[in-house]
């Protein structure tokens, strides 16, 4: 088995800007794309952003046991990590990097021990967590407020992780995130 990193974050806390600065400072790690139930959003391509799979493509692969962990996240929308993504990250001798959300950090630290890492990016506050959704301008409002009563929720989790980093100023967290991840990287060594 190799190494894996794990970030989780309410949706909106900063975790994938964070992942994409990692991801060019470390060469050695190799992003995790997820697969998805839901359609994508945007600028979103199959097979960089996410696997989209048809939601009976997506239970199909449940029952062939093709997921390593998979969870509803939102009534109707899946999300999961294929077996596939992982072997073929470390059949290249990679560190796998994950950006999921918490229920599936919760899931794949359970499952990677400690071979895993896992990290959880904290929003300064709700509010703030509220103005960055806004901010987007990718989600209604119903979809926004769905948002932050589920990140109430998830901060409750934040214990359950190896570290918690408040992304505040998003040059200070990666900051604290690179010294967590050189730390893990040379105990693994």
């Amino acid at each position: 088995m190799g190494q894996v990193v794990i970030f989780s974050a309410p949706s909106g806390s900063g975790k994938t800007t964070i992942v994409h600065r990692l991801l060019a400072r470390y060469p050695q790690f190799e992003f995790s794309v997820s697969a998805t139930s839901r359609a994508p959003r945007g600028t979103e391509r199959d097979g960089v952003d996410y696997y989209f799979l048809t939601q009976e493509a997506f239970r199909k692969a449940v029952a062939e046991g093709r997921f390593v962990e998979w969870e509803e996240v939102y009534q109707g929308t899946c999300y999961g990590t294929l077996r596939s993504e992982v072997e073929r990250i470390w059949d290249k001798g990679h560190i796998i990097l994950f950006d999921v959300d918490v229920m599936g950090g919760i899931n794949l630290k359970r499952i990677f021990g400690a071979d895993a890492c896992s990290i959880f990016i904290m929003p300064p506050s709700i509010e703030e967590l509220r103005r960055r959704l806004e901010g987007r301008g990718t989600d209604t409002p119903e979809v926004i407020e769905r948002r932050v009563a589920k990140a109430e929720f998830e901060l409750t989790k934040a214990p359950e992780f190896d570290h918690t980093v408040i992304n505040d100023r998003l040059d200070d967290a990666v900051e604290e995130v690179c010294t967590i991840l050189d730390r893990f990287i040379a105990r693994q060594s």
